[in-house]
């Protein structure tokens, strides 16, 4: 480790002199060795904190058997610049709130161990997966031609030497066999699939690489691209969101695109199933923590232009907010985006953005909370895109005329909307 980083500060000085090089070595060795010295005095340190009994501490993953574990890292800042746009109609929703700590969800599947656990600093429940093991999940709907796959991933990683795992995610086709059978924990590209692969690193390293399959053979291959942001986003929430149309594949992390892949994506079978795989490592599960939660699977190509100009109501559950606040989410950005660019060109329009929340908690509150989810949008409209205020109105209606059955936790995700509506 130490002489890796003398090699790679050395490399950053191709033309110094063999005089100075002797000098830079010696500079550069010292101040290595005094860096490494510093972390392991700190791990001495926290190691005879604990054996004298005092309080330690730390960001390595706990909680194998689902109870509390620590998550640090600073909260995600919304931003402007995302351009995911959700599909039009939510087929699968899981956010584990049913669901049992210590358990595998219901339905799932996978060739090791995983676990619900919840999380000290951040809201609701999370599945801890584990290496080196493939998770299925229980959705058993074709995704159809257009749609998009969204997840929150928490890589709570601390280097300690060795590689940190790769982890993949993948949509494929189970043809006619079952979505979760057990054959696909070892192969998911009998039939068509697309995988990213995720190869977290430190100093600008993480790499991230995308790759397809039709009836076992390549379809599509990319070369590794850098992905250096995901390295600022250890032990905290990433938004994971994919969007495909037919055969264009496009993926960000956060606000940040990683692939816009023309013909990623093979059309020969139709794709109903998300794997997701830890890969091999060196670490112990005391040593890193990988949790993921909040998936949304949705199809279709939301008509906003149509929907809010020509029929004058538009209804969206892309527009999303922190759990029981009227704080917008960075992947709301996208849907706004377009929504102000509509307003922009249909300059004598006028509308009502109304807030609608399921039926968890009381009335009231869902009442108050639809009211501010709705002015949070009209702000954004205003201070982020330059709308004018007098053009916007806002209601709440709370979990009043719900649009689906709030006894599923796909019905919830489709009656927590914001309906536009022009006003004449």
């Amino acid at each position: 480790m130490k002489n890796f980083a003398v090699a790679t500060l050395l490399a950053t000085f191709p033309f110094v002199g063999s005089a100075q090089l002797g000098g830079l070595v010696n500079k550069v060795k010292n101040k290595t060795t005094q860096r490494v010295d510093k972390k392991v005095d700190n791990a001495i340190d926290k190691a005879l904190d604990a054996a004298e009994g005092k309080t330690v501490t730390t960001t390595s993953a706990s909680t194998a058997s689902g109870g509390t574990a620590t998550a640090e890292g600073p909260a995600l800042k919304s931003t402007t610049k995302f351009d995911f746009i959700a599909g039009s109609t939510i087929f699968y929703y899981e956010n584990f709130e049913q669901e049992s700590p210590g358990e595998l969800p219901t339905g799932w599947n996978t060739n090791g161990t995983g676990e619900i656990t919840t999380l000290d600093k951040y809201p609701g429940k999370w599945l801890r997966v584990h290496h080196p093991f493939t998770y299925l999940t229980a959705n058993k709907t074709e995704f159809g031609e257009n749609y998009t796959i969204e997840f929150d991933i928490i890589l709570q990683l601390k280097n300690n030497g060795w590689m940190y795992p790769q982890v993949s995610f993948g949509l494929f086709s189970s043809g006619t066999e079952p979505t979760s059978d057990n054959e696909f924990l070892k192969d998911d590209n009998k039939y068509g699939c697309v995988t990213a692969l995720f190869s977290p690193g430190e100093f600008k390293s993480t790499k991230v690489a995308l790759k397809s399959y039709v009836d076992g053979k390549s379809y599509f291959v990319g070369e590794p691209k850098a992905l250096p942001e995901l390295e600022q986003w250890y032990a905290q929430p990433v938004h994971m969101a994919i969007q495909v149309q037919k055969e264009r594949f496009r993926m960000w992390a956060n606000a940040t695109k990683i692939f816009d892949v023309p013909k990623g994506v093979p059309v020969n079978y139709v794709m109903n199933q998300l794997q997701i795989r830890v890969h091999q490592t060196n670490y112990n599960d005391s040593q890193y923590g990988i949790y993921v939660s909040n998936f949304k699977m949705a199809k279709g190509l939301p008509d906003t232009r149509h929907k809010l100009i020509d029929e004058g109501k538009f209804s969206t559950t892309a527009i999303l907010f922190d759990v029981n606040a009227a704080t917008l989410k960075p992947e709301s950005y996208g849907t706004i985006k377009e929504i102000a660019a509509i307003l922009k060109e249909y300059k004598e329009v006028r509308i009502k953005i109304t807030g609608f929340t399921d039926s968890d908690g009381n009335d009231k509150d869902n009442l108050q909370l639809s009211q501010k989810r709705a002015e949070a949008v009209k702000a954004a409209l205003v201070s982020e895109y330059g709308i004018e205020e007098t053009r916007l109105e806002t209601d709440g209606k709370g979990e009043a005329e719900p649009a689906a059955d709030n006894n599923s936790k796909e019905g919830k995700a489709a009656n927590r909307r914001i309906e536009m509506k022009v006003i004449k």
